[in-house]
């Protein structure tokens, strides 16, 4: 929901630590998948009960995440570049629920709740990518987007924030864990519904 909001605010800032990057030699894929690196980091961090180290490579991690792009745009973007992140960034969002569970098995429930709501709203998005590439649809709201992008109520922002409040405050994970879950539902409930509205024949 905030995205688009946070990414005007960011990209400036973004734009010039990107072409310094470019001027020491970095490209687009390097900076990807250092910023899984980071996030796999921040999964045994949070495992390991050091919620603060966590936070701080989760931030670093998406702002990897987000010089990828801009790094692309200053060179060539590609297909396999735009696959890598979007796979990775699934793959990262799976691994910091995994993590609380891991430091806690009393989080072992939430999580599994948390996981099954980001595979409803990764699904639902990929999902309708897929069909929106067959379609030759293109969504202007995002246009430097290797795919049809399409938002919701949570989106990276908002999954940015809840992971870290849940490192700052570790012992209301279940907490924060479920309250977001039923926000992905929302999400999962509006893209299923958008979804079957414009491929409708």
């Amino acid at each position: 929901m905030l995205d688009r909001q946070v990414t005007q605010l960011i990209k400036p800032a973004i734009e010039r630590v990107a072409t310094a990057l470019l001027a020491f030699g970095f490209r687009a894929n390097q900076v990807t998948l250092a910023g899984f690196g980071l996030g796999v980091l921040a999964a045994g961090a949070i495992a390991g009960q050091h919620y603060l180290v966590g936070a701080a490579l989760i931030l670093l991690s998406r702002l990897c995440d987000g010089l990828d792009g801009a790094l692309a745009r200053l060179t060539t973007p590609t297909d396999q570049g735009g696959f890598l992140d979007i796979a990775l960034d699934f793959l990262f969002y799976a691994l910091i629920p995994l993590a609380f569970a891991l430091a806690n098995p009393l989080n072992a429930l939430p999580a599994a709740v948390l996981l099954a709501a980001f595979i409803g709203t990764g699904s639902s998005f990929l999902a309708f990518a897929v069909m929106a590439a067959k379609r030759g649809l293109a969504n202007m709201a995002y246009p430097n987007k290797s795919f049809y992008f399409l938002g919701g109520l949570t989106e990276a922002t908002e999954t940015l924030a809840f992971f870290v409040t849940m490192c700052l405050w570790p012992q209301q994970f279940a907490v924060l864990a479920y309250c977001f879950a039923s926000l992905c539902a929302i999400t999962i409930v509006t893209r299923i519904w958008w979804g079957y509205r414009s491929f409708a024949d």
